[in-house]
């Protein structure tokens, strides 16, 4: 099985897999319209920071892309009159595209990138092509950046190991792999190098509820990519680190802030609090694009809460297994449970202090006292 992409396209034409369906059943849907986008970052369809950064600003190149072909008619779009109607279209669709994942600081990275292309002076069908130009740029540059990254993380995770004969056992949370991102991934793709350059002996995963990106999406690419996996649920963590060898673990992040506390999958803090006491290295692995230093800790992370319904279903498979695949939702949670009896946010924050290393595309930043962003970054 050959590792899935989150987005491809085509000529004009932008598709991605509907993560809903996996693993089960693989289906690529059209994205059309930045409506479409925002529906598929909303509806969770796509997710991960990096990709869904990368989806956002292709769709609305895609649009700016269009009037521009269309402009070259006799009759032009009426916002590509002028510079001013281009940022007055523009700029509302950026905003609303951003309300879609408001944690994941890499999507309004993206969007502030191209708002200030449209600032640029000079004529209105440069600005666009400028604009069409940099936002290509933004998914473009995933796949490099990751690939440094891993590199970085898997050298500190044997660093940290002492590189020992054997190679060494790793836990992961959620999906961080080629499904998250535009390939390669951050924290699943630390995984990947140690096991591209034979020093992993096993990735372990959690299933992380209530979505169970790990057990549907993280364990599909580790298996396509052959490498050796094991799932535990969610509150099998501690016995984990009771019972096995685990030299580190490496999650990915959708903010951090500037002082190194970090808004991941929510379960990233049990496990940080978990690998604290059983003095496991663990450390975050995200593109510098997720730094946001803007906000001094992690008290300022907006934290998005789910709808509470979706904590009380459950989708997969028809089991026993049918031919062609069934598909189905079932509820596991008694009626009665209302609204306002469920506690779902997506994300959760864990402290600098329980973090050994931030590792981005430019490197290893430390955790210690004083640590600040900002300085690591003009370093």
């Amino acid at each position: 099985m050959a590792p899935l992409v989150s987005i491809r396209t085509t000529d004009s034409k932008i598709e991605i897999v509907d993560q809903l369906l996996l693993p089960h059943v693989v289906q690529y849907v059209e994205i059309a319209s930045v409506h479409d986008a925002h529906s598929a970052i909303k509806t969770m369809r796509i997710r991960g920071a990096p990709a869904i950064a990368s989806l956002a600003s292709l769709a609305i190149g895609a649009h700016v892309e269009q009037a521009l072909n269309y402009g070259s008619s006799s009759q032009p779009v009426e916002w590509m009159q002028s510079t001013d109607a281009l940022r007055a279209h523009v700029v509302p669709l950026l905003d609303f595209l951003y309300t879609a994942r408001p944690t994941a600081v890499n999507l309004g990275a993206a969007v502030a990138r191209l708002r200030l292309v449209l600032d640029e002076p000079g004529d209105v069908h440069d600005v666009a092509k400028q604009f069409v130009k940099e936002a290509h740029a933004v998914a473009d540059e995933d796949v490099g950046r990751n690939k440094e990254m891993s590199r970085h993380g898997a050298e500190w995770v044997l660093e940290q190991a002492g590189n020992p004969e054997g190679g060494v056992n790793v836990l992961t949370v959620c999906n961080t792999g080629s499904l998250a991102t535009s390939g390669y991934g951050t924290a699943l793709g630390v995984i990947t190098h140690l096991y591209e350059t034979g020093k992993l002996k096993r990735a372990y995963f959690t299933q992380s509820a209530p979505y169970h990106q790990g057990s549907r999406l993280t364990a599909m690419e580790l298996i396509a990519l052959g490498i050796p996996c094991t799932m535990i649920c969610d509150t099998m963590v501690g016995s984990l680190f009771q019972t096995h060898d685990i030299h580190a673990v490496v999650v990915g992040a959708d903010r951090i802030a500037r002082n190194g506390d970090t808004a991941n999958k929510i379960g990233t803090y049990n496990a940080a609090v978990l690998a604290k006491y059983h003095k496991i290295p663990f450390a975050t692995i995200a593109p510098v694009s997720t730094v946001d230093l803007a906000i001094p800790d992690g008290t300022h992370i907006p934290i998005e809460h789910r709808p509470a319904v979706e904590a009380t279903l459950a989708r997969g498979a028809v089991y026993p297994r049918t031919e062609p695949v069934e598909q189905a939702v079932v509820q596991i949670t008694p009626d009665g449970l209302g609204d306002d009896m469920i506690y779902n946010p997506s994300f959760d924050v864990t402290p600098a202090e329980l973090i050994s290393a931030v590792v981005t595309e430019r490197g290893v930043h430390a955790i210690r006292q004083g640590f600040d962003m900002k300085n690591e970054l003009q370093t």
